[in-house]
């Protein structure tokens, strides 16, 4: 999450730690994300806007390095007015072009290689990695306190909270946690080394170059092709929260193959052959459709901890960019224009206002195809879902 001060005299950083006992004067930025869920887009995308427009800023991140989940994650979907507009507004459309495949307004990337394109867009040292949050303290007049594992202890004049569906900012808003969907399932991938066996070329030709959805009697299979080659599988089906594959990975791909029995013989190959070593559960959970709080005074959060949705509208990652970026330019104005206190939050407030209304006809739809796509009249729902938008 990031931690913004934007008045000198609440600068204060102690580092308790027996190793670095000064005190420094810095404007920090920092975004430790304690839950992987859509972990980086919304947080860097604000680092950059920032560090773009010379406000300097520190990124505190509890993983060690980048590279500690480099292995997860798929394909993101980045629209043109929002994911793709935070690299136009900072001078890297070129950069973003390379790396995505692109399909009229929207564009696919990597979620790894789109982690990495932001952080070598920001120095090196604006992210401190190994930093994990321990306690938010309120202090009055919008100043927290904030405490790390490290033993440094910092004080801002404005909490912005990119950490995720299990928020540790949130609850300074509100009381709301992340609802259970009723659906819960793992993803499941294809090596590229077995995705490439001619004995493979029917998954290859099944899921195509992009994505590919399969739904019937309450299963959803969903599957994509990452840039690296890998081909990523969702296997999401109607269940309670207590369900769970068996720990032993030969007996949690024949538990999948029970449940998808009568599929298709090359999705049962996919799941027959899927890595071992890459199974991961993955219930879905949303925040309700039109959430919003009360603004407190120096505090606010972007991305999944302010919007947390299901994946079925694809437009976590790019709404959460969307927030990074414009909060960015609100805050780098409100530093540009030496605002006031009172002034600042007045803009803050504003930005709140701007994305509640346009965060919540992305959760209505993303609600809505969960709804279609995993039910017992699917695929037929879908199809007629599909046909009615049209």
């Amino acid at each position: 999450m990031f931690f913004v001060s934007l008045d000198e005299k609440l600068e204060q950083h102690y580092n308790l730690s027996p190793q670095s006992p000064q005190r420094q004067h810095v404007l920090s930025v920092s975004d430790p994300t304690p839950y992987c869920h859509h972990g980086g887009p919304g947080g860097l995308s604000l680092l950059l806007t920032l560090v773009k427009r010379g406000v300097q800023a520190t990124l505190y991140e509890h993983e060690i390095t980048s590279d500690s989940r480099a292995h997860l994650g798929g394909m993101l979907d980045l629209r043109w007015d929002s994911g793709q507009r935070t690299f136009r507004e900072n001078g890297m459309e070129d950069v973003f072009r390379k790396h995505s495949r692109r399909d009229a307004e929207e564009a696919q990337i990597d979620r790894r290689v789109l982690r990495q394109i932001l952080l070598d867009a920001v120095p090196l040292d604006a992210v401190k990695w190994g930093h994990q949050l321990t306690s938010i303290r309120a202090l009055g007049d919008g100043q927290h306190e904030l405490t790390f594992a490290t033993g440094l202890i910092t004080v801002v004049g404005l909490v912005v909270g990119a950490d995720g569906a299990n928020s540790s900012v949130r609850p300074l808003l509100s009381s709301a946690t992340p609802i259970f969907h009723g659906i819960t399932g793992v993803e499941i991938s294809l090596a590229l080394t077995l995705a490439s066996l001619p004995d493979n070329r029917d998954i290859i030709e099944g899921v195509g170059r992009g994505s590919l959805y399969a739904a019937e009697d309450d299963k959803i299979l969903a599957l994509h092709r990452n840039g690296d080659g890998r081909i990523r599988g969702y296997a999401w089906h109607q269940n309670t929260l207590e369900w769970s594959l068996p720990c032993d990975p030969k007996e949690a791909r024949k538990t999948l193959l029970e449940l998808y029995f009568d599929w298709a013989p090359w999705m049962r190959k996919f799941i027959e052959q899927g890595d071992e070593s890459a199974i991961y559960p993955r219930p879905l959970f949303h925040l309700v459709v039109g959430y919003r709080w009360e603004h407190k005074p120096g505090v606010t959060v972007i991305g999944d901890a302010a919007h947390f949705m299901s994946p079925f509208a694809r437009a976590g990652a790019t709404l959460a960019m969307r927030d990074g970026l414009e909060l960015g330019l609100v805050i780098a104005e409100a530093v540009s224009k030496g605002l006031g206190r009172e002034e600042r939050e007045v803009a803050v407030v504003r930005w709140e206002a701007e994305m509640f209304e346009k965060v919540e006809k992305f959760a209505a739809l993303t609600a809505s195809n969960l709804e279609v796509d995993i039910s017992t009249s699917a695929p037929q729902s879908a199809v007629e879902a599909f046909t009615h938008s049209l």
